[in-house]
C-alpha cells in the first residue's frame, strides 16, 4: 500500500487510505535507510470473545524479517505495557492445531515480512501509537539491545538448534507423550459414551439426552451409523412390494424356470459322473 502523496508537517502523523498510520523504522541510529510500517486498530467482528480484544489490539504489517516477537515488543514498550505479541505470515489466526510443539521439533519459519498483533493492556495506548510523529523513526538496535543479523544471526540459530541438552528432549519428549496419553483417554471416553447413548433398550427406543446451552450436537459414531443403514435396509426391503405387477410376476417365473433347468442339468452331470466312476460292472 504505496502511502498518499499529501506531505505531512514534521511532527505530525502520516495517515494513509485504510486508516492506517505509517511508522518509520530505523535498524540503527548511525542508519541511512528507514523502513516503513503501517499500523491501525484492529478491527474484526468475528474475533469479538477471542483473545484479541479489539480496543486493545493494534494491527502492524509490513514487518522486516530481522524483527523478532521480542524486538518488536521492545520496540512498542514505550507507548505502553504490552500483554502479548504475534507475528505471521499473514493475517487471521496463528493458533496451531492439534498439540503444542516444542521448539525442537516445529520446522523452520519462513523469512520473510510479516504481520503482527499487538496486544496492549490500556487502550489509549493504541492512539499513542497512531498519533507517533512520521519523522522520528524507531530504532530496532542499540547498545541495550543489539539485534544480530547476516552471519552472526545464522551463527547463534545453528548453535541454539545444535546443542540440545539430552535431559531437556527427554523432558520435553515426556511431557508431550503424557499429553498425548490424556488426549487419547479423553477421545476412547467421549466415544464410549456416545455408544452408550447410541443403544437402544428391549422395546428398540434410544435414549436421548440434553446437552448442554450453546453447545454444538456432536456428530454419530461410525457405529451409530452402520447401525442406522442397517435399519433402514430393513425397513426398505418391508416396504417393497413383491410380485404386485405382471411384469414382475412374469420375471419371478421367468427366474425360477431358469434356476430349476440349471439344477437339473447340474443334476445330470453328477448322476453321469456317478456312473463313470462305478467299479462294479455286472454285466
Amino acid at each position: 500500500m504505496a502511502p498518499s502523496k499529501k506531505k505531512h508537517a514534521p511532527g505530525q502523523a502520516c495517515i494513509i487510505p485504510g486508516g492506517f498510520a505509517v511508522l518509520s523504522l530505523q535498524f540503527s541510529s548511525d542508519s541511512v535507510a528507514q523502513h516503513k510500517l503501517c499500523v491501525k486498530e484492529h478491527r474484526v467482528r468475528v474475533e469479538e470473545t477471542t483473545h484479541r480484544p479489539l480496543d486493545r489490539t493494534l494491527f502492524v504489517l509490513n514487518i522486516p524479517p530481522y524483527c523478532s516477537e521480542a524486538t518488536v515488543k521492545e520496540l512498542f514498550s514505550q507507548f505502553g505495557t504490552i500483554r502479548s505479541v504475534e507475528l505471521g505470515d499473514q493475517p487471521g489466526s496463528f493458533k496451531q492445531s492439534g498439540p503444542q510443539l516444542a521448539k525442537i521439533f516445529k520446522p523452520a519459519e519462513k523469512q520473510g515480512f510479516k504481520v503482527g498483533y499487538i496486544v496492549f493492556h490500556n487502550p489509549s495506548s493504541i492512539t499513542v501509537v497512531k498519533s507517533h510523529p512520521h519523522n522520528v523513526p524507531l530504532v530496532v538496535s542499540t547498545e541495550q539491545r543489539p539485534v544480530r543479523t547476516g552471519v552472526q544471526k545464522w551463527i547463534q540459530q545453528y548453535k541454539e538448534s545444535l546443542f540440545v541438552r539430552p535431559e531437556k528432549l527427554q523432558e520435553t519428549v515426556d511431557s508431550f507423550m503424557q499429553e498425548y496419553d490424556k488426549r487419547k483417554e479423553e477421545e476412547a471416553e467421549q466415544q464410549k459414551k456416545e455408544e452408550e447413548q447410541q443403544q437402544e433398550d428391549a422395546e428398540g427406543w434410544v435414549k436421548v439426552t440434553r446437552g448442554n446451552k450453546g453447545t454444538k450436537a456432536r456428530p454419530h459414531s461410525e457405529a451409530a451409523n452402520q447401525k442406522a443403514l442397517r435399519k433402514e435396509i430393513k425397513k426398505k426391503e418391508r416396504k417393497e412390494l413383491m410380485n404386485f405387477y405382471t411384469w414382475q410376476h412374469k420375471n419371478t417365473q421367468r427366474e425360477h424356470i431358469a434356476e430349476l433347468r440349471k439344477k437339473f442339468e447340474e443334476d445330470k452331470q453328477r448322476i453321469s459322473l456317478l456312473r463313470a466312476q462305478r467299479k462294479f460292472r455286472p454285466y
